[in-house]
């Protein structure tokens, strides 16, 4: 996408976010009584009817539901704005861009005029007695049908919901995003990346970078990281890292027959000898003669390792920073060719998950196609990231991805399978409400609550350390001390006993929003859920990847963390970057890959000796790298390298 676009789309987000802010900023202080500073009345007022009564009651909750989890009552207000107004935008520039793949009618394109709402009132005649003829509660039907399969961005029930922008506000929206400037955009899947990216101004990104007089600073909490640290990976970089790991990975299962041999940046010699399992490269295969011209060596045979082939649904790919999902939606064009070639060949293993063949399970070519895109995201895409809008983009992108699969393939939309499951998790603390955790643990058996508490305890730190956070260590250990240490051959190992705990405490928590006590049942609502998404945050860091992929956040880490991170990260606390690749090595398989983009710092800067001697030349080897120099990740001022990078067997 060229520059003059990008400024077209940056544009546009930055007016739809400053008109739905000081829209809902008028509507929080002139109808709700909750102003800016933070100010809340006590009662709700007696101008409002009994439906903007129980609403008061909710943006109210949901207002303290931000301060509990540390903010001041100013910043509680503003963040709440924040989120109300970028979910706003995300869902309806779904719909424009919905709207161009033919996944939904007309419907925001020309307003109330939208061919899908005139054929929604031709059905509900009565709806036109309503100020806005009912326009509102068209798109939120719409909102509620996506939802099913993208819950995370269109769940009604979501607090950032309790907003909706009057006529006049929602005709400005409509009239940014329908601008005929910005016609070609809507079809272009990268869209919703650079939305995301821009959301955030110019401003907003100096003033996470640098204190009042101009002096660089390091981020003070998980906002100003997100912020300083939202770079679109482009898509040539995008390709040669994940050609280069899972592509190579796939390419080396299948010692070379694969159509994936042709991808455009994959790396491979041109006399690759290929090991039989248990077979061993002949002795001085190794070129030693270092006045061997470069030509010369490529014609010598190259011995490639064996490596065991797997069933496609046992290959798991993580991007531990995810933002928007660029190196997720690429990995899943791969891996659509990589299920056609194992659903093909008679001698691909069976699945850990299904103990059968993808042929086995999916006796046609037919049926294999139909299931594919939903088998993809449901087994082997995965993303972390410390913003929620990342959860909300990334999940609706990998859906969209999914639905243009099923177009290429010729699958009608009414028969194709739901997604049932996107893998993309949001990096936060378990909610900060003391109150109501010690309501909820209450309600448990005693060793459960302790468990409990260490898990909320553990989990504190989570927004500003994100992926790093290796909570899967500390679950250990807190089950240990509660339950004790392992001692007998018969007794469930750590991880049975904590998924044994965790299912005990998810059907606690829905029991727990089922008890209406004392009219908390929306504090309780907003407890629970936050409890529910750490919990996915626990499941995904304990997952053990085959491919790792990031353009992870770079500089030092958030205030609230340093200490934290020199203790947790001793050889790589100079840097956030050397950190998130010294544990996306950890999250990885034997002979696993992982790719990386990142400043180009680590190679040569005396303050990086360990991470090069100790985690690059021990812990995983250099398969490929590229030194790309300035201007490759938009306004970022650094050079950059890409890399990718294996562990040992």
């Amino acid at each position: 996408m060229d520059k003059g676009t990008r400024n077209r789309i940056q544009q546009a987000a930055q007016a739809a976010r400053a008109l739905l802010e000081r829209e809902y900023a008028e509507q929080l202080e002139g109808v709700f009584d909750i102003r800016l500073d933070g100010t809340i009345a006590i009662t709700p007022g007696e101008h409002l009817d009994a439906v903007q009564r129980v609403l008061q009651t909710k943006l109210v909750t949901a207002v303290e539901h931000q301060r509990a989890s540390g903010l001041n009552k100013v910043d509680s207000v503003a963040a709440y704005l924040r989120e109300a107004a970028f979910t706003t935008l995300n869902r309806f520039v779904a719909l424009k861009m919905l709207e161009v793949r033919g996944l939904v009618q007309e419907c925001i394109s020309r307003g109330d005029q939208s061919a899908g709402f005139k054929e929604f009132t031709g059905l509900a005649p009565g709806l036109v007695q309503l100020p806005d003829h009912g326009y509102r509660i068209y798109i939120e039907s719409l909102f509620d049908e996506i939802g099913r399969e993208v819950r995370v961005l269109f769940d009604r029930r979501d607090p950032a919901s309790l907003l909706w922008p009057r006529r006049q506000a929602l005709l400005d929206l409509l009239s940014v995003l329908n601008d005929a400037e910005l016609a070609a955009v809507w079809g272009e899947d990268e869209t919703i990346g650079w939305v995301y990216q821009y959301f955030n101004s110019d401003a907003d990104r100096q003033k996470a970078r640098y204190d009042d007089e101009g002096r660089p600073k390091a981020p003070q909490n998980s906002y100003e990281l997100a912020v300083r640290n939202q770079f679109f990976t482009p898509r040539y970089i995008v390709k040669f890292l994940t050609d280069n790991t899972l592509g190579r990975i796939w390419h080396e299962m299948r010692q070379g027959n694969t159509r994936i041999r042709g991808l455009e940046y994959l790396v491979r010699r041109p006399n690759e000898v290929f090991l039989a399992e248990g077979e061993e490269a002949p002795t001085g295969a190794e070129p030693g003669d270092k006045e061997l011209l470069r030509e010369e060596l490529h014609q010598r045979p190259f011995y490639v390792s064996f490596r065991a082939r797997k069933d496609p649904r046992d290959i798991h790919v993580l991007d531990p920073a995810c933002g928007s999902g660029h190196f997720l939606l690429y990995a899943f064009d791969l891996l659509l060719t990589i299920y056609e070639e194992a659903w093909g060949d008679e001698s691909s293993p069976v699945s850990e998950i299904t103990d059968h063949t993808l042929h086995e399970d999916y006796p046609d070519l037919e049926s294999l196609r139909s299931a594919a895109p939903g088998l993809i995201l449901r087994y082997n895409l995965h993303g972390i990231d410390i913003d929620a809008r990342c959860a909300q983009i990334a999940a609706l992108a990998l859906w969209m991805r999914a639905q243009r699969a099923y177009n290429k393939l010729g699958i009608a939309r009414e028969t194709r399978p739901p997604i049932q499951k996107t893998n993309i998790v949001v990096a936060e603390p378990m909610p900060g409400d003391l109150e109501l955790r010690r309501e909820f643990t209450a309600t448990l058996d005693p060793k459960l609550a302790r468990l409990v508490d260490r898990v909320f305890d553990r989990m504190e730190l989570a927004g500003e350390a994100g992926s790093l956070l290796r909570i899967e260590d500390d679950i250990r250990n807190a089950v240990r001390e509660v339950y004790g240490e392992l001692g007998g051959l018969f007794q469930a190992s750590d991880e049975e006993r904590w998924h044994k705990a965790e299912q005990e405490m998810l059907a606690a928590l829905r029991s727990y929003t089922e008890q209406a006590a004392n009219g908390r049942a929306y504090q309780r609502r907003l407890f629970a859920e936050d409890a529910v998404r750490g919990i996915g945050f626990v499941d995904m860091c304990g997952l053990r990847c085959d491919v790792v992929l990031m353009n992870p956040p770079f500089g030092a880490f958030a205030e609230g963390v340093r200490a934290w991170a020199s203790s947790a990260w001793p050889r790589t606390k100079n840097d956030i970057y050397a950190a998130f690749v010294e544990r996306g090595i950890k999250l990885l398989h034997p002979r696993g890959r992982l790719g990386a983009i990142t400043p180009r710092t680590g190679f040569f800067l005396s303050s990086f000796q360990k991470w090069r001697e100790e985690i690059l030349l021990k812990e995983a080897s250099p398969t490929v790298v590229a030194d790309l120099g300035y201007g490759v990740m938009d306004d970022a001022a650094v050079e950059a390298a890409a890399y990718c990078l294996e562990v040992p067997a």
